[in-house]
């Protein structure tokens, strides 16, 4: 297409989507993994628990030895001595005695159950213990008599060998993101690293001599850099480890270097402001001329609201792909949810690329208008549907049509999608809608 042709928002998309390709797997430390994506299935290399185990505190039995008990006639034990968690050398646990045991410990030959130490006198004569550690009591404390006050039935309170996952069998899949419990399930199987696909590297900056950053005072004509800020949280929320850099003013040749200078810690690189029609749209300016190796950004009008005005290319020897945002906070922000989180994603190899999306029916009090042949993107308040066997929530729209309106934006938690063949949107009616959450 010409530069005057306008695209849809699906062929800006796929022109996007054929040009990036999952970033190569690599190998990493567990501690360096989080959030990447497994790129092959982790075999369990031994069972986990990797030995019965005990769930309480309390004493290892013959259950033959504890039936019948009862407050009035506990059954007493001879205790043999302690297995707390670590121990190698395990005593053999006879007919008529019991070993006191601590959480996690292995079950000692010939005991067949846990006795929870609540349920016995704690070796100490007296009534009911309500606590027990493994360090607290006196070494001779770990002989002598216990008291049971109530039976216990085989395997009760064990942790069998292998409850958790089996050896050969598959702890993760391949494609999983790696979270805290996934994390902890490949150091409790003894991996120490893992082949992920890395977090991309996304490099954020806004574009404009009128931008200062928060916590500096603003002059006439000035207002605070919120894209940049939006679009690096934005990034992190998607997934990407993301570098925001400092705004750059309206002058071509400083932003062409800040690019260059950027690409060597990129895997993305994003931009807002500077891609319309405007004097000083210094993006349009600096990045559609670029030579021949360097690559070549291309800027487009789209069929829709917020968010006209974009551009894309891949720059660099390694083509990085960059994006090119409008400037208007709110187009800014539906414009990276709509095209560069699915390049986040897609960079990661994470599945799926787009965030789900619902039917809602609009609650407006009053019919809203959508202009004609273009998508447009409201912000709303999203409710899913109350009882299972409905398959419709409902979406309040929130603040206006206007791009600048970053405080409606703050304040929703979707986006309500408009499709480009309707002008006129009846309170009730139905649509898609993005959650954001």
């Amino acid at each position: 297409m010409s530069e005057s042709e306008t695209w849809s928002v699906d062929e800006h998309l796929e022109d996007i989507l054929r040009a990036v390709r999952p970033l190569e797997p690599i190998e990493l430390p567990l501690q360096e993994a989080q959030g990447c994506v497994l790129v092959e299935d982790v075999l369990v290399p031994a069972s986990l628990p990797p030995f019965d185990n005990s769930s309480m505190d309390g004493y290892a039995v013959r259950t033959a030895d504890v039936e019948g008990a009862s407050e009035e006639f506990p059954a007493v034990l001879t205790v043999i001595g302690d297995v707390a968690a670590g121990s190698a050398e395990l005593p053999s646990v006879a007919p008529g005695q019991a070993a006191r045991i601590m959480t996690g410990a292995p079950l000692p030959p010939g005991a067949e159950a846990i006795v929870p130490v609540e349920w016995t006198d704690g070796g100490t004569g007296g009534g009911p213990a309500t606590a027990m550690t493994a360090h607290s009591a006196d070494p001779a404390a770990a002989t002598g008599e216990v008291r049971v006050h109530r039976a216990a039935r085989p395997r009760q309170h064990v942790r069998a060998r292998g409850s958790d996952v089996q050896a050969g069998s598959v702890a993760l899949t391949a494609g999983t993101v790696l979270g805290p419990p996934q994390i902890g399930l490949l150091a409790a199987i003894g991996r120490g690293t893992v082949t992920v696909r890395p977090r991309p590297r996304v490099v954020v900056l806004s574009t404009g001599s009128e931008l200062v950053p928060p916590g500096e005072e603003l002059r006439p004509g000035q207002i605070h850099d919120s894209n940049s800020y939006m679009l690096t949280a934005a990034a992190r929320d998607a997934g990407a480890i993301a570098y925001r850099v400092s705004a750059v003013a309206d002058d071509a040749d400083t932003l062409r270097s800040t690019v260059e200078d950027q690409l060597i810690r990129a895997d993305a690189i994003v931009t807002s402001g500077g891609v319309s029609v405007g004097a000083y749209d210094v993006v349009k300016e600096a990045l559609s001329g670029l030579d021949e190796a360097a690559g070549g950004v291309d800027f487009r009008k789209l069929a829709m609201q917020p968010g006209k005005p974009q551009g894309f290319g891949l720059i660099g020897a390694d083509r990085t792909p960059l994006l090119a945002l409008p400037g208007n906070p709110v187009s800014s922000y539906v414009s990276f949810e709509l095209f560069v989180r699915p390049v986040i994603r897609t960079l990661m190899g994470c599945e799926p690329i787009h965030r789900p999306r619902a039917r809602a029916r609009i609650t407006a009090d009053k019919p809203l208008t959508s202009p004609a042949g273009k998508r447009q993107f409201l912000r709303g308040n999203y409710v899913p549907p109350a009882h299972g066997d409905e398959t419709v929530g409902t979406v309040q729209p929130v603040g206006g049509a206007s791009s600048h309106l970053i405080a409606a934006l703050a304040h929703a938690d979707a986006l309500i999608v408009i499709p480009e063949g309707i002008t006129a949107i009846a309170p009730g009616t139905e649509l898609d809608v993005i959650p954001l959450g």
